[in-house]
């Protein structure tokens, strides 16, 4: 097997996340101009823990597209595998936050520049030289991003990387419920790790609890399934061990990429404990707790600030957190 070059690499869709802050002299609403997308969250959180990381997708080759490549640039993210596509505008984000901080959230996105990733402009090199290798469920709304994205996913696979899924559905990206259940099972077949919440469990396996979901996704080929419950916490689990975790009772400010947070923590946790796909299978309850506990600190810093990407803490934060000081 090839040395690593990437911790982490991801593929997926980069976008501008704008989300409501505040009102204007006349009433209006104002929305500020966060980088986001659920991958390059993902790295963003990975990188300020120290870990290398390479994002793969594709922006418009626009202001915010700009934006988006220099973000990731200050964040040390690699981006020779980030296209711009004059031919196609960014991908945008509207997000309005309740009192609760939670969202709701209307796209720009018909189409966006990230749906259209083609095979031919996938870096190879970078997808078969990394640990794990992450993507999500938007990048197989349309085509030809769907097809580039389960080709590198193969790619990695078959280069002994670790397979990171996040199902991350959006009603509104999808033609139908029923295409993207189809979509999102197909894709669930090929992952090691997957993060999804409780409705995303229940969708990929058509069963009525995420208990019975997490144990039917673990009878196919994935070993360890981890379930993100908002402010209940998560609970994870492997065929031979199954912890739940309490969310930290923390002020909450932006709820916008806890989960991604949450996740980059978890697969640092992986990355550290330095899992084999066989080995992961075989993760016990003190080890899937420990993996969880890092990965809500990292969740609970992400909520008290607004924003996705930008939100993300580093591990002096997190360490601190975990330790009560």
């Amino acid at each position: 097997m090839k040395a690593s070059m990437f911790d982490v690499v991801a593929l997926g869709e980069l976008l501008i996340d704008f989300t409501q802050a505040g009102v204007s002299q006349n009433g209006m609403r104002l929305f500020e101009q966060n980088p986001g997308g659920a991958p390059a969250n993902v790295l963003t959180a990975l990188a300020n823990l120290g870990c290398r990381t390479a994002f793969i997708g594709k922006v418009g080759a626009d202001m915010h597209g700009d934006f988006l490549r220099e973000t990731l640039h200050s964040k040390h993210i690699d981006t020779r595998g980030l296209v711009s596509d004059a031919a196609a505008f960014t991908t945008l984000a509207f997000v309005s936050l309740n009192a609760a901080g939670e969202r709701s959230f209307a796209f720009a996105r018909k189409p966006g520049a990230d749906t259209y990733l083609r095979t031919e402009e996938l870096p190879s090199d970078i997808i078969e030289r990394c640990t794990i290798f992450h993507f999500g469920s938007l990048s197989l709304t349309d085509e030809p991003a769907r097809q580039a994205t389960l080709e590198a996913v193969v790619c990695a696979r078959r280069s002994g990387a670790l397979i990171s899924y996040d199902p991350n559905y959006r009603a509104q990206l999808w033609r139908s419920e029923g295409e993207a259940a189809r979509m999102i099972r197909s894709a669930a077949v090929h992952a090691d790790l997957i993060k999804a919440s409780e409705e995303e469990v229940m969708l990929l396996t058509g069963m009525d609890t995420y208990k019975k979901g997490a144990k039917k996704l673990l009878e196919q080929r994935c070993s360890c399934v981890v379930v993100t419950r908002g402010g209940e916490g998560a609970a994870a689990y492997t065929a031979r061990g199954s912890v739940s975790v309490p969310a930290h009772q923390v002020p909450v400010i932006d709820t916008t990429g806890a989960g991604d947070a949450f996740w980059g923590g978890f697969l640092f946790q992986i990355l550290t404990h330095g899992f084999t796909r066989s080995a992961l299978k075989d993760a016990d309850d003190h080890v899937l707790g420990v993996c969880a506990a890092f990965a809500g600190a990292v969740a609970a810093l992400c909520i008290q600030k607004h924003g996705g990407l930008p939100a993300m803490p580093y591990l002096d934060e997190v360490t601190r957190l975990l330790a009560g000081t």
